[in-house]
């Protein structure tokens, strides 16, 4: 059985961590046309490693980083019934690792995280074409919410 833990991102993890963002990004080029092409950031990893709000994890087997996800405390619409919620980010499982249910292991994590933070609320943004993840959140107690829609001109 495979053992999988948690803890969080540290400043030497920052180079697996870049490669890791790049694999995220790679994973979604077919799901928005709208991003660059070559070489793209969406975080400023090194700074969330040591924000206050942030929950950076990475998940490990073997002494080996896995994969990574994030947890950021954000405060909420004035119209929403929670002040603040946590904002999930940064999914990713190396492939080698994919169908070990990492994802489900880093979400725990985060979630308990999010407790301990008194959050009652999480939110995430997914791809409407990437079903495998969207699979993956629903299983692990998501619901669909809002669609985000997009046009060129």
């Amino acid at each position: 059985m495979t053992v999988v833990t948690t803890r969080e991102a540290r400043k030497e993890d920052l180079e697996t961590l870049l490669e890791f963002e790049q694999g995220v990004i790679e994973a979604e080029r077919p799901f928005d046309s709208s991003l660059k092409e070559g070489k793209i950031s969406y975080y400023n990893l090194k700074e969330m490693i040591f924000a206050e709000n942030v929950h950076l994890i990475v998940a490990i087997i073997e002494d080996e980083i896995v994969g990574s996800g994030y947890l950021k405390i954000e405060k909420s619409r004035s119209y929403r019934k929670n002040e603040l919620n946590g904002y999930i980010g940064f999914m990713y499982v190396n492939p080698n690792f994919r169908g070990k249910r990492i994802s489900s292991v880093i979400l725990e994590s985060l979630k308990d995280w999010a407790k301990k933070q008194e959050l009652k609320e999480l939110r995430l943004d997914v791809y409407k074409e990437n079903l495998g993840a969207i699979k993956s959140y629903e299983r692990f107690g998501f619901n669909k919410s809002l669609i985000n829609m997009k046009m060129d001109i």
